[in-house]
């Protein structure tokens, strides 16, 4: 480590020891913000909306943080108890003490998280990494996943990636661990379809959370334990209502995946945007949520 550290440089050494969790808890939690202790995890979660009306609760993809959903909280919150919280290892939830990093854990523990804020059920969303502990959770937990509301969620193999983790290169590692600048700068142009919409204050928040004291060995230890065997009997177990939006120019999980996850679950549909990427709902926001309305409303009259 120290000879590593000598080639990186003093100020590549500094950013490897991370940011202190003070400093960014000052900076961006909210009022409407806590830390929940939910089965040994310290979790930042965000509630918003009326507290009993139903729940949707929102999660993030691999890097990310909560603030990914803001455009779909701000909206949704009107009449829904809206739930973000930073999975393990990201965000300013940081490390988990259990290093529960594995799809299946994280699908695991979000039933962890639901009983620690005492909700039986919810509809239950994510992007990307997000969305794949979503449809996980639903399949192992039909009766608390009333709905699913997926972004690019993960599914089928991609970067190699089976039965079995791909480990991540060393340049990988120091990039994970640093999070400089200009590496940040083309991670999130390349998720995007217009780099141009990626403002210079968004850029700085997921840089800030990269940072985040811990979050690199455990995005190291993600990819560490990420697999994605096939999924295709598993997700024809998912009976839950289930709305998949996609982006066509997505270059992280290639629109095809989409389409093969709606001929496997029973009862979803698939929408694709046209010039967006791997993040629609924050790339087009009020496309997306206006396709999120109709299908929260069509589900409202089956429940009637």
């Amino acid at each position: 480590v120290i000879v590593a550290a000598v080639g990186l440089g003093l100020s590549a050494w500094s950013a490897m020891r991370g940011v202190s969790p003070a400093e960014l808890e000052a900076k961006y939690m909210t009022p409407a913000d806590r830390f929940v202790t939910a089965a040994g995890a310290r979790v930042r979660v965000r509630e918003e909306g009326p507290p009993d009306a139903p729940v949707i609760i929102l999660m993030h993809g691999f890097l990310y943080s909560l603030e990914s959903w803001d455009a779909w909280a701000a909206d949704l919150s009107k009449d829904y108890r809206v739930i973000r919280f930073d999975m393990l290892g990201h965000g300013l939830t940081g490390p988990d003490p259990q290093q529960r990093y594995s799809p299946e854990e994280r699908a695991a523990f979000l039933g962890d998280l639901m009983d620690a804020l005492g909700v039986d059920h919810a509809i239950i969303g994510g992007n990307s990494l997000g969305g794949l502990a979503a449809w996980r959770f639903a399949a192992a937990h039909p009766e608390r996943a009333d709905a699913l509301l997926l972004v690019s969620p993960g599914a089928y193999s991609i970067n190699g990636v089976t039965d079995a983790p791909v480990p991540p290169p060393e340049p990988l590692k120091v990039f994970l661990r640093t999070a400089p600048e200009a590496g940040v700068a083309a991670t999130l142009a390349r998720v995007v379809a217009d780099p141009s919409t990626i403002t210079p204050e968004r850029a700085a928040l997921v840089r800030d959370m990269m940072r985040r004291k811990g979050n690199g060995e455990a995005f190291i230890q993600s990819i560490e334990e990420f697999t994605l065997p096939d999924p295709a009997a598993l997700l024809a177990t998912v009976t839950a209502p289930a709305l998949l939006l996609w982006g066509r120019e997505d270059k992280v999980i290639p629109v095809e995946q989409g389409e093969a996850m709606e001929n496997s679950m029973p009862n979803a549909r698939l929408i694709i945007y046209d010039g967006v990427g791997h993040t629609a709902q924050e790339e087009s926001p009020a496309a997306t949520l206006d396709d999120v309305r109709e299908f929260l409303n069509a589900l409202k009259e089956t429940q009637l």
